[in-house]
């Protein structure tokens, strides 16, 4: 069973930085893509950034410039640096990744970004 755990969340000011991480039970070297997503209450879960297995890497205008997925294939791990907090990047956020021939992609559980003065 493959598992994708993350961590990191908090509550932080706005200005402030924060690191997402996202561990794999398994290797991420054969991945199709893998990504940030975020669901805001009463909003739908909508994709932040994402990385391809050639490196290409995918924003949201929403985050550009202020976000930074990276990744980590001796570790297992897809990074998330979010720099610049603001109060409407508050969300659950989720890890999700698609391996090379799995019949699905996988989610993590969820870390909760509460930006806030």
């Amino acid at each position: 069973q493959v598992q994708l755990v993350e961590s990191g969340g908090g509550l932080v000011q706005p200005g402030s930085s924060l690191r997402l991480s996202c561990a794999a039970s398994r290797s991420i070297f054969s991945i199709n893509a893998m990504g940030w997503y975020r669901q805001a209450p009463g909003k739908q879960r909508e994709l932040v950034a994402a990385i391809n297995s050639g490196g290409r890497t995918n924003y949201a205008d929403s985050v550009k410039g202020r976000f930074t997925i990276s990744s980590d294939n001796a570790k297992n791990t897809v990074y998330l640096q979010m720099n610049s907090l603001k109060p409407e990047d508050t969300a659950v956020y989720y890890c999700n990744v698609d391996w090379l021939g799995a019949p699905y992609a996988y989610w993590g559980q969820g870390t909760q970004v509460t930006v806030s003065s």
